[in-house]
């Protein structure tokens, strides 16, 4: 466990952030290139590479030589922030989201007619926003980062030709950095750039988690197989510090510094992918499937505090025991359907449309936070200049619904807007076998 350094003002809570990823909250579906382009349906009934090992371990159990499959994910995002008001002033360019890549592989071992070996590490969670220094909601959040890595050795089990399970234990590293802006009511003057009254509110941490994957696969036709995979929830515990930093333009006689211990918990959710493929002919499969995320764990982000100290001579300010931010996020369902065309021995076409539930609420969603439901249309394709070698690459087009934004904290300060949410997703991905 590692120590964790989060600077808050009286009212203002840590929160998570969210951005225009390929999954609900801030949950990441870029784990396999094959799948992306499909729009990941069949992600647990079909079995192109090793990247099975996280779409369902059981899965393994249908490779028949050893491979090794590699790839990245790039993610390039765009926000049109209309309608803005507010008690507060400053610039609402909606460029917030960083070009990011997402990095994942996977390795597979078959050791006999029944048992397979894998491993896989990948990133299951993760999301970044970084709004401009004079973004008009800073206050509510100006800069999110969180990044989990996860490794993952697994083994599956071939009863016969018809029924494998599959399960790996997860080891997870949580790390990131939030960040808000910190006004003093009364005291915020004309934004020319950063305020001079702003203060920073800065959240840096990271934690070890563990967790599990597991899941069966049926053949239950010679043309149907069926899966299903379980993603355990993973809890994290992140021991640190709380510090209130006046901004320049703050009078330390009316805010000085102050330093507490910080105790900050959070739940990764669980949830659960149901899926079937169907071959049609030698050439087509039809793909379709539904996943369930339990983000109704996520309800408020509560830092507890305790042992305050004060600096620069300043009386420290007195900081609640607990300071809170409400989320009250849903559980949710994401659907998918796709199909896949085999072309040639070479080549494989592939493309998919999903729909994403977004597990946000119109009360509690803020400038961290800013999507909403979401469709995403896919394709992609598969190159196999030998039996040897499979080059995949796709291509994902993301479209959330227009969302609102209507926050405030007891300074009395708002920030009101609509936000227009959409993305590009590319991906590039190489399987060898051997």
């Amino acid at each position: 466990m590692k120590k964790t350094m989060i600077k808050s003002s009286l009212s203002l809570a840590i929160t998570l952030a969210s951005t225009q990823i390929f999954a609900s909250g801030f949950a990441l579906n870029e784990q396999s290139i094959s799948g992306m382009g499909t729009g990941f349906a069949g992600r647990s009934s079909s079995v192109d590479d090793a990247s099975i090992v996280y779409g369902n371990p059981a899965g393994m159990s249908r490779l028949k030589r050893q491979q090794v499959t590699v790839g990245v994910a790039a993610i390039d995002a765009s926000t049109d922030i209309k309608d803005v008001s507010g008690r507060s002033t400053g610039s609402n360019k909606g460029d917030m989201v960083p070009f990011t890549a997402v990095p994942m592989g996977f390795y597979v071992k078959p050791i006999d007619d029944q048992w397979a070996f894998g491993l896989g590490v990948y990133a299951p969670f993760g999301l970044v926003t970084d709004y401009e220094n004079s973004f008009q909601g800073r206050n509510f959040g100006s800069k999110s980062m969180v990044k989990v890595i996860t490794f993952q050795p697994t083994v599956s089990y071939a009863f016969n030709d018809k029924v494998s399970i599959g399960f790996g234990p997860t080891i997870n590293r949580i790390s990131g950095v939030l960040e808000s802006a910190l006004n003093v009511s009364g005291l915020t003057l004309p934004v020319t750039g950063r305020s001079s009254g702003d203060g920073r509110v800065q959240v840096k941490g990271d934690d070890v988690g563990y967790g599990f994957n597991a899941g069966i696969l049926v053949q239950a036709t010679d043309t149907t197989s069926v899966g299903l995979t379980y993603h355990s929830k993973v809890t994290y515990k992140l021991d640190g510090h709380t510090e209130v930093t006046p901004g320049a333009g703050v009078p330390a006689p009316i805010l000085g510094a102050a330093r507490y211990d910080g105790k900050l918990s959070l739940d990764t959710p669980e949830s659960v992918d149901f899926s079937v493929t169907q071959k049609m002919t030698d050439d087509w499969k039809l793909y379709a499937g539904a996943t369930w995320t339990r983000w109704s764990r996520l309800k408020d982000i509560t830092v507890r505090n305790s042992g305050v100290t004060s600096a620069g001579g300043a009386a420290a300010p007195t900081l609640v025991t607990n300071i809170t931010e409400e989320q009250n996020w849903h559980d949710v369902w994401a659907y998918a359907i796709g199909t896949s065309y085999q072309l040639n021995k070479q080549w494989v076409l592939r493309t998919g449309l999903s729909f994403d539930q977004s597990p946000t609420n119109n009360e509690n969603r803020s400038p961290r936070i800013p999507t909403g439901d979401r469709t995403i249309f896919s394709v992609g394709a598969g190159y196999s200049p030998t039996d040897d070698i499979t080059i995949d690459v796709a291509y994902s087009y993301l479209k959330e619904e227009d969302i609102k934004i209507r926050d405030s904290n007891a300074l009395g300060q708002s920030y009101n807007a609509k936000y227009e949410n959409s993305a590009n997703g590319f991906g590039l991905g190489l399987t060898y076998r051997f």
